[in-house]
């Protein structure tokens, strides 16, 4: 296998695993910040707007997290600096 396909490769692999880990960290922190959440609203109802609006603060910025690790994913497999390397000779 010559460097462009070893560079292949391992940018998939690596694009996948961080898929995957940055999928199933935010989704499992999501539940159990809602089930916080819900558990803090059944013994205070009276502070249920406050709770529900820091709540939908703290989901966005979890998910923002795996926001990034797509993101990240996606630069890895299509916008690779050691394309350019290897393309280059270098």
């Amino acid at each position: 296998m010559d460097n462009t396909g070893l560079i292949g490769t391992v940018s998939i692999i690596v694009a996948g695993f961080t898929i995957a880990i940055g999928c199933i960290a935010p989704a499992m922190s999501e539940g159990r910040a809602l089930a916080q959440a819900l558990s803090a609203m059944a013994q205070q109802p009276d502070e249920a707007n406050t709770i529900s609006r820091t709540l939908y603060v703290g989901l966005a910025m979890i998910e923002s997290t795996a926001i990034y690790c797509f993101v990240v994913a996606l630069i890895i497999v299509f916008a690779n600096p050691f394309w350019t390397r290897v393309a280059a000779g270098g």
